[in-house]
């Protein structure tokens, strides 16, 4: 159950295959008459929009070139390179109107910020549909919690220290609902023995500040589903110092960051 729908988002929506449906839904909307999207690419969308206005444009799903740059490289590149990116990047060039998606030639989407939370939250629906009460998705880290165990004691989750990889810092008691964390620790660039960030600020076309000791190297955040969780701990990410604790405290939500120089901050449990 679990794998099959998995699959059926990797395929639909994976910006890694050409063959995806997501691949032929870009190309139609590059044309003059756009692409009506289905019920469940609509939401998605209609999300997308939100948390480009929620970050002031710094969460962006039109970001792909920049990342595929970035990834590329091994010496940091030029102004006019990143500017020349730039000039393809903005979910304000994007038309949305709620059903008909029109983008111009050159911009793309990659929903993989947020694709792997909405299957992580899709798969415990549908595990809630079959009658489980209790149990967890857990997809890379990301995770839904049906429900505490039967006896009714919350799972216990260790939450990884960045500068350790097999170790765990703190611990989340957490009975129902999502938890996501977003890290400059593991899909990291390193450039002349600095380290950057696969996260990548769609203002500036930088990835966020990873070597600053006042910089937060990881965020954890615990909201009623993984959707959520995953995009207020990668918004937090991006935003950064006094900014990003500020947003984190306004969220409303349960939530742990850690700083570069090891400091913890925040009341998860």
């Amino acid at each position: 159950m679990g794998e099959e729908e998995a699959g059926r988002l990797d395929r639909k929506y994976s910006h890694y295959r050409s063959d995806s449906w997501l691949a032929g839904f870009q190309k139609r909307a590059s044309q003059s008459v756009g692409a009506e999207a289905d019920a469940e690419t609509a939401v998605l969308l209609d999300y997308a929009q939100s948390l480009f206005e929620f970050s002031n444009g710094s969460f962006d799903i039109t970001t792909r070139p920049l990342t595929a740059l970035w990834d590329a490289v091994r010496a940091i590149p030029s102004a006019e390179q990143i500017e020349a990116i730039l000039s393809r990047i903005g979910w304000h060039r994007v038309c949305w109107g709620g059903q008909v998606l029109r983008m111009p030639p050159g911009v793309t989407l990659d929903l993989g910020g947020v694709i792997k939370e909405y299957a992580a939250d899709r798969i415990a629906g549908l595990l809630r549909q079959a009658g489980f009460k209790h149990g967890f998705v857990d997809l890379g880290g990301d995770f839904h919690f049906l429900g505490p165990h039967p006896d009714g004691s919350p799972w216990r989750v260790g939450i990884r220290n960045p500068s350790a990889r097999n170790a765990a810092l703190a611990e989340i008691c957490i009975g129902s609902g999502g938890l996501a964390s977003s890290g400059d620790y593991e899909r990291c660039t390193e450039i002349d023995g600095r380290r950057y960030s696969h996260l990548i600020d769609a203002k500036t076309g930088w990835p966020v500040e990873a070597d600053h000791d006042a910089g937060l190297s990881a965020v954890s955040v615990t909201a009623p589903t993984c959707l959520v969780a995953g995009s207020v701990a990668t918004i937090a990410m991006l935003h950064q110092g006094a900014r990003a604790k500020a947003f984190l405290e306004n969220s409303g939500l349960a939530w742990m960051s850690v700083a570069r120089s090891g400091l913890i901050e925040g009341a998860i449990q």
